[in-house]
């Protein structure tokens, strides 16, 4: 494929990147990209009826009285004001897995499996949704406990305290995930010996990150989706690639993306998204504070919730917000777009492997359309389309081919003259 694509780009007399684009383009057709286009573009659907969803089921449980019931359960329970709302997350969390679970079936398994995305059989796959609901209790209820604290104990400044308190907890995860986590769902070891583990580590010696943090993970057991990632902050960061990418990737492909996951290590993405989220998360609390007061000043008595310290308050607090990040959608893809894209520019000048990087975007097409329209890329894309990335590294490509000719032309060997010219120069 990458001699046609040369070919193609060579075929003027000099590299036209984006004649290369193009030819790498071209080379999904057919089924293949129609089938592409069709997944990524319900995904679009998904997050309006996600988010439907999810509302849905908060007002019933305002309606029907059941978050006033839990809580009021809590409070039987225990008299420490401080550990009811750890206990009003267990059933909360509980209750909406079970009344969500024909949506997340047919939203995360079912629909993956149409798409020959899911490798997991159904009851593996509600296995390590079980897992994740286990989790999923345990860190509401310490998120919970802390903040209904601050509500009560700063009742003016509560979303000021209440979101620095939200972004410590998911700085604490960030921490956590990759040593406790993770692990529970696939197995991490240290990638094997061999020349291209050498330079993988040769590119992260080069670039001052640690080489002993390179796991393979073996996601190839829930879906064949080629993956790396860098997870962790501070001394848990571990940059992580899984067994499907190196099943199916050439070398001069894993390169490329373990290029592109240096990049993230060394521009501090994960502190950068941290930061950005602390900006976006005290907006969606401010929200919070401005617009629960009003509406429960009106439906407050209804539902049965006393207050904003109330915990039977959370399916409310979950409808605004959930309100909220939906509207922030093309905010938040254009964040994480915008780290993407710079670590894609890192990942070529670390590996240099333009082709081999354009390869992968290709292979990523399989579920993320390769060629949307610019705002069609702005409200949906968390990454940069195939398109941008193909056409990012056939740039790279001709600007290094164009150095590496005027390189030639005044290195010694050709700048000095024949002896005939010489004399002829002289003459």
């Amino acid at each position: 494929m990458i001699d046609l694509v040369a070919a193609a780009a060579q075929a003027a007399g000099s590299f036209d990147p984006e004649a290369a684009t193009r030819a790498w383009l071209d080379t999904l057709q057919g089924p293949a990209r129609a089938r592409s286009d069709a997944y990524f573009e319900g995904g679009y659907w998904l997050l309006l009826w996600n988010a439907l969803v999810g509302i849905g089921l908060g007002l019933a449980l305002l309606h029907f009285g059941w978050s006033a019931a839990w809580r009021s359960w809590a409070e039987r329970v225990t008299g420490r004001r401080w550990l009811q709302p750890a206990l009003y997350a267990v059933p909360y969390v509980i209750v909406a897995a079970i009344a969500l679970l024909p949506w997340s079936i047919y939203a995360g398994w079912y629909r993956e499996r149409q798409y020959g995305l899911m490798n997991l059989t159904l009851p593996q796959w509600l296995g390590e949704q079980a897992i994740g609901l286990a989790v999923q209790i345990v860190v509401l209820a310490l998120l919970l406990t802390v903040v209904f604290a601050v509500i009560r104990r700063a009742p003016r400044g509560w979303w000021l305290w209440g979101s620095g308190t939200v972004i410590a907890f998911m700085a604490l995860m960030m921490v956590v995930s990759p040593v406790f986590l993770s692990p529970l769902f696939n197995d991490y070891r240290p990638m094997e010996e061999g020349p291209l583990r050498d330079s993988i580590l040769e590119m992260a010696r080069a670039h001052d990150v640690p080489a002993d943090n390179i796991y393979v993970f073996d996601q190839s057991k829930q879906h064949n989706r080629i993956s790396a990632n860098v997870s962790g902050l501070g001394p848990t960061i571990r940059i992580s690639l899984n067994d499907n990418l190196l099943a199916r990737g050439t070398p001069e492909e894993v390169r490329a993306v373990m290029g592109h996951e240096l990049g993230h290590y060394v521009l501090n993405h994960g502190l950068v998204l941290l930061g950005a989220m602390a900006l976006i998360l005290l907006a969606g609390f401010w929200l919070l504070w401005r617009l629960t007061p009003l509406i429960l000043a009106r439906y407050g008595a209804r539902w049965g919730v006393r207050g904003v310290d109330d915990p039977a308050v959370l399916p409310l607090f979950a409808i605004i917000l959930t309100l909220f990040m939906l509207a922030m959608t093309p905010v938040t893809n254009s964040l994480v777009r915008t780290v993407e894209s710079q670590a894609d520019a890192f990942g070529l000048d670390a590996a240099r492997e333009p082709d081999g990087f354009a390869s992968v975007a290709m292979k990523l097409s399989e579920y993320r359309k390769i060629e949307p329209l610019p705002l069609e890329e702005v409200l949906f894309f968390d990454h940069p389309s195939g398109a941008t990335r193909v056409r990012m590294a056939m740039d790279w490509k001709a600007r290094d081919q164009a150095a590496r000719e005027r390189s030639a032309m005044t290195s010694p060997a050709s700048a000095s003259s024949p002896p005939a010219a010489a004399s002829a120069d002289q003459r």
